[in-house]
């Protein structure tokens, strides 16, 4: 599947701390509008790429990370954490002399103007001059250091774009004041996981492709798979991708939230967990369980989540 699937996962669901990445928020001002909060996220994610450009893989892409960042890893955990993220990067020796660009194509915030997600394209550049293009998905929270990304994902492609579209932001209709309700916080982030099973649960009724349709958003985009240059963009699209054009209604895979952020407004919010097979694969193994990562999105409290980006 396309999450990826191989890029759904469990029942169990770990609360973060109320509050923790909520603490001393900052305002972009009294007057600010969702469209300047939007730009100022935008413009973050370009300034770190900018930089990036200038020193090593590892430095470049650290530099943005919160303290408590999960990013997506090889293998059945994410790296939790920024030194963990950090020293996971530097596992691969050759991101101590490549060089990585990058460029968001879409952003998106929520009503309290401190949630905010970004995606785009980028390129690694290798010491031996060879180009590596790639996709990205990134969470961001602002804190008293600025924007900083929470959590993070980011996977290889066969090929570039030939021309990449850049699409509007995902606003609320309004700004409104961070909430420091600890309580309506939780509601908040239950709600989002509960959507994220309900979504699973779907799954095994009406099989992945109309599930996919139904839980999201019609301008949705999946990273897809290496072969696809471009983010799969648009419920429907995802959908049919994800299933392989398959109707069937046992999807074989089965997934649930192991961790959720949400922002204090309760229209934006990250989903991570583990994606598990329920039966073998062609060569008689059971797949290993992979990660995902999903950002969600409601235009008002009293709507049904539905996925934005993953």
């Amino acid at each position: 599947m396309l999450r990826v699937i191989p890029a759904l996962v469990g029942s169990a669901f770990l609360m973060l701390p109320a509050g923790r990445l909520h603490a001393r928020p900052q305002q972009s001002g009294p007057d600010a509008t969702p469209q300047q909060v939007v730009e100022e996220l935008l413009a973050a994610d370009r300034d770190f790429a900018r930089r990036s450009a200038r020193t090593d893989l590892v430095t470049g892409l650290s530099a943005m990370f919160a303290n408590e960042v999960a990013m997506r890893v090889p293998g059945p955990a994410f790296a939790r954490g920024k030194a963990a993220a950090t020293a996971e990067l530097k596992r691969n020796s050759e991101n101590a002399q490549a060089r990585v660009e990058w460029a968001p194509v879409r952003g998106g915030i929520s009503a309290d103007g401190q949630h905010g997600f970004t995606f785009g394209y980028m390129t690694v550049r290798n010491a031996d001059g060879t180009a590596v293009p790639g996709k990205y998905v990134a969470y961001w929270v602002k804190g008293p250091a600025g924007w900083r990304v929470a959590v993070y994902k980011r996977v290889r492609s066969n090929a570039a774009p030939s021309s990449p579209v850049v699409m509007p932001p995902a606003l609320p209709a309004r700004l409104v004041p961070v909430s420091t309700d600890t309580a309506a916080i939780a509601r908040h982030r239950e709600s989002l996981a509960a959507a994220e099973r309900a979504f699973s649960a779907e799954a095994q009724k009406i099989g992945l492709s109309a599930a996919f349709a139904k839980y999201g958003h019609a301008d949705a985009v999946n990273v897809g798979s290496p072969t696809d240059a471009e983010f799969v963009n648009g419920a429907e699209a995802i959908g049919r991708a994800v299933s392989g054009g398959s109707t069937s209604t046992d999807p074989g895979i089965s997934w649930g939230p192991d961790d959720a952020i949400v922002a204090s407004s309760g229209d934006l919010g990250v989903t991570m967990g583990m994606i598990r097979w329920s039966r073998p694969g062609p060569d008689g193994k059971t797949p290993a369980p992979v990660q995902f990562i999903t950002v969600w999105r409601r235009d008002t409290t009293a709507d049904p989540w539905r996925y934005i980006a993953e």
